[in-house]
């Protein structure tokens, strides 16, 4: 029916917890049951943006049955949100954008857009992938944290909270992908450098690589000053190297 609004607010008595959905149609209001605080007067609520209806009032739904502190507003849309003329900002986005790339340049653009309107407040990510490259991307854009659809609620809620108090969340699949990353890519130097010097000899080299000075590098393996120094020696021999900036130079291009 034209003109018809279509609202959605609900108070679970046993839990407090409340949510509410943007109207879809012309009027944007809501309407306020009795007795009930006005959406526009909460002071603390979280934004969920998904496109998807059925999606966002699932997952609303559920994040309030958990934390009966949680207030939720859902909103199909950044631009849902800004016709609400909320009083006060989010004090945290999230933005669900299910089987999407946080890669594709519409997504992209949308994170940005969502971390720049909302500076103070950080926006974590929903997606049903894990990949690490979209993780890292999804930070590249400003989100402050990643939830892959993988994870229960409880990770989901607390991935929200630990967001609101400053941190940033990524999922643990995320990182044991990037673990194996980082041992794939420093293997081969590992072993460059096992084949040239002895196991103190390569420490000693990675401190003259990093730009140590042989005091700090004496501290740091709890030898003698002397005894770095004599292991120098043999690495510049080693490297055929005259001084130890050419020693870092060369250690560069063989672990490069």
């Amino acid at each position: 029916m034209i003109g018809q609004t279509i609202t959605s607010e609900k108070f679970t008595p046993e839990s407090g917890a409340r949510f509410s959905s943007v109207p879809t149609s012309n009027s944007l209001r809501p309407s306020i049951t009795a007795g009930t605080p006005g959406i526009d007067e909460w002071q603390d609520y979280v934004l969920l943006i998904d496109s998807r209806a059925l999606d966002r009032e699932c997952l609303s739904k559920s994040l309030a049955d958990y934390d009966s502190a949680l207030h939720i507003i859902t909103a199909g849309s950044l631009e849902e949100w800004q016709m609400r003329d909320m009083k006060t900002l989010p004090s945290a986005i999230l933005f669900m954008i299910g089987g999407r790339k946080v890669s594709d340049t519409d997504i992209s653009a949308k994170i940005r857009a969502l971390a720049e309107r909302f500076e103070t407040s950080p926006v974590i990510v929903g997606a049903d992938g894990d990949e690490l490259a979209q993780l890292l991307h999804a930070m590249e854009c400003g989100a402050r944290g990643y939830i892959p659809s993988s994870v229960g609620i409880k990770v989901a809620a607390e991935a929200v909270a630990l967001a609101r108090a400053g941190g940033i969340f990524v999922p643990a699949s995320s990182l044991l992908a990037a673990k194996e990353t980082i041992i794939a890519i420093a293997k081969p130097r590992s072993n460059v450098l096992d084949g040239m010097f002895t196991p103190r000899e390569a420490v000693v080299a990675e401190g003259l690589r990093r730009g140590k000075a042989n005091k700090i590098i004496a501290y740091e393996m709890d030898l003698c000053e002397s005894t770095v120094k004599v292991h120098v020696r043999n690495i510049m021999k080693k490297l055929n190297a005259t001084n130890r900036t050419e020693v870092a130079f060369k250690m560069r291009e063989l672990v490069r």
